[in-house]
């Protein structure tokens, strides 16, 4: 069976989710939870992640660490496959920093491709190698609907979200033939403590709780990318195929970005 098509199951393994202490994260775990899985719960809160298992019945297992350290993710994932094997990886752990020219500096940018595409790539790597050798499994990266074209605040953001949209896809060349499937998660404006700060109006918001709903049903279907809400990823996806001068033009409109003059 080629992976593209491959379902993963309770049954296979565990689940492990990073990110998982709040926002997308713990929707997911709590939905991943009422579908009979096990879930290994990362973030680097210990305390959270311990309040969280202490009510799920053994079902939500606290495995604390920070994304940026490749040991700390390889002894999770080492863990996890000694106790009760792996079938399900979401490497959702990101940030979010509001980036405008007038506010561009190097930390910040290093801070989100630490997190963003180093902290994905530090799981990535050990789950990968484990799936690559049982032959079978499910890797869903967590990417957004700003890495579609470049939007206003995102520069370092979006830059990492498009990042993973190219890594998923060149990676599918190569784990799809061996059986295991690698999924790519790209959500609008959900309503998050990151989002939170946007001074902005956010279009078509949705709670954390129907996101999970999406991207667990997705899942079960084997789809390659799963976005939404469906309507506002169209229209972004649909902005792809314009010029850049004619889409910054109707960005800048429709946003009322030529509004804004600080």
């Amino acid at each position: 069976m080629s992976g593209a098509d491959y379902i993963p199951s309770p049954k296979d393994g565990a689940a492990w989710v990073t990110g998982a202490s709040a926002g997308i994260g713990l929707a997911v775990v709590e939905r991943l939870v009422k579908d009979g899985w096990t879930v290994y719960a990362t973030a680097r809160s210990e305390e959270k992640l311990n309040a969280l298992a202490a009510g799920s019945g053994g079902k939500i297992i606290a495995a604390p660490g920070d994304v940026t350290d490749p040991e700390a993710m390889q002894g999770i994932v080492d863990r996890i496959t000694a106790a009760e094997g792996l079938s399900l990886v979401i490497l959702n752990a990101g940030v979010y920093i509001p980036m405008r020219a007038q506010e561009f500096n190097v930390d910040d940018v290093k801070k989100h491709m630490d997190v963003n595409i180093m902290g994905v790539a530090n799981g990535l790597a050990p789950a990968m190698a484990y799936m690559l050798e049982r032959g079978s499994g499910c890797l869903a990266l967590v990417s957004s609907v700003a890495g579609y074209r470049g939007l206003p605040k995102a520069a370092a953001y979006g830059a990492t979200k498009a990042a993973l949209i190219n890594m998923a896809e060149a990676l599918a060349y190569d784990l799809h033939p061996k059986g295991v499937r690698i999924s790519l998660i790209c959500p609008g404006f959900v309503e998050t403590d990151a989002t939170a700060v946007n001074d902005f109006d956010m279009p078509f918001l949705m709670k954390t709780d129907d996101a999970a709903e999406r991207i667990v049903a997705g899942l079960k279907k084997a789809k390659f990318e799963i976005t939404f809400p469906l309507r506002f990823s169209l229209i972004l996806k649909s902005m792809r195929f314009l010029p850049a001068r004619a889409y910054l033009w109707l960005g800048t409109k429709a946003m009322g970005w030529d509004k804004i003059d600080d």
